[in-house]
């Protein structure tokens, strides 16, 4: 009356046991014979004591005037700008970036430096810090001052409608926009 279905008990125990070997063999894997990823970060330590010879490592919370430009600072602000704007405003600041493609209007050519805000140091540090309505140019306000100082200045090496703003502009400017 009662068929004997052991074959297929069998092969449904011989699958599970496969399986659980395997994922025992490969947790094995994991912990004990695999070394990992190595992603190759090397966090320096900015408070770390540099030695001796050593390039110190640049900080900009230590420049006390960020409004006044620099090689180094110059040099941060194309760091900063490379993660932030680049995506929009292409590697050389041409506006051709990837993101921008499908931005209407597309993103402004820096280079050329056809400004709509007005030009100048301080024009494109309100730029950076209100965005510009009924665009794709967000409000970077939430960035540190110096960041956004440091962006200016970038900006400004890249450009070739350079600022008419005189330092002294400038520095009352900076004084009142934290």
């Amino acid at each position: 009356m009662s068929e004997n279905r052991d074959e297929f008990n069998r092969g449904g125990l011989i699958a599970f046991i496969f399986s659980m070997v395997f994922c025992f063999a490969f947790f094995f894997y994991l912990v004990a014979v695999n070394k990992g990823v190595d992603l190759a970060e090397n966090v320096i330590d900015p408070n770390a004591p540099v030695e001796e010879g050593a390039v110190p490592v640049f900080d900009i919370n230590k420049i006390a005037e960020p409004w006044v430009s620099t090689p180094e600072l110059i040099a941060y602000g194309q760091k900063v700008f490379q993660t932030n704007c680049a995506m929009c405003h292409g590697a050389e600041g041409k506006g051709d970036g990837a993101a921008g493609a499908a931005l209407n209007p597309k993103p402004r050519n820096l280079v050329e430096g056809k400004w709509t805000q007005g030009g100048g140091d301080i024009a494109h540090f309100k730029v950076l810090q209100n965005g510009i309505k009924g665009t794709s140019m967000a409000s970077y306000g939430h960035f540190k001052a110096a960041d956004r100082w440091a962006l200016v200045h970038f900006i400004e090496s890249i450009t070739q409608n350079k600022s008419k703003d005189t330092p002294e502009q400038i520095a009352e400017f900076a004084k009142s926009a934290k």
